[in-house]
């Protein structure tokens, strides 16, 4: 079996911040001044361009060394289906000849990405169950 680079720990979080980007929705407010308290703080949910887990994510990864944003991308792909066990060498390869420069903008354009790390995950035998992002 392969090892990974990247700890499970940042797979983990990360997971946790994807999950997070996934359930926003599009900014539908027209205008700017409404009360928070009268929207029932729905504002936070909304996606906008200065969005705060956009931006945590992407400094996450850009943190990361080349082999552990290969791991990502390794994961993602192999939680989709699109390869196996026994490709992961040559699928991590291909993959950061493809997206080697924006590996961020590759992951966070993925719907469902959270569930497909952790499917790639839990084929190494890991899980997040344990995890608590204070450990981090």
């Amino acid at each position: 079996m392969p090892e990974l680079s990247i700890s499970s720990e940042k797979v983990c979080f990360l997971i946790v911040k994807a999950r997070e980007f996934d359930v926003q929705d599009v900014d539908t407010e027209l205008e700017d001044g409404a009360n928070a308290t009268d929207d029932g703080m729905i504002d936070v949910l909304e996606d906008s361009s200065d969005n705060p887990v956009e931006e945590e994510i992407r400094v996450f990864i850009a943190e990361m060394d080349e082999d552990e944003k290969a791991d990502l991308i390794g994961l993602l792909r192999l939680g989709r289906g699109d390869g196996t066990m026994e490709e992961w060498a040559a699928m991590r390869a291909e993959d950061m000849r493809e997206h080697a420069g924006n590996v961020a903008a590759y992951l966070l354009g993925e719907p469902m990405l959270g569930d497909y790390l952790e499917e790639g995950l839990s084929q190494f035998g890991m899980s997040c169950t344990e995890f608590e992002i204070g450990r981090l």
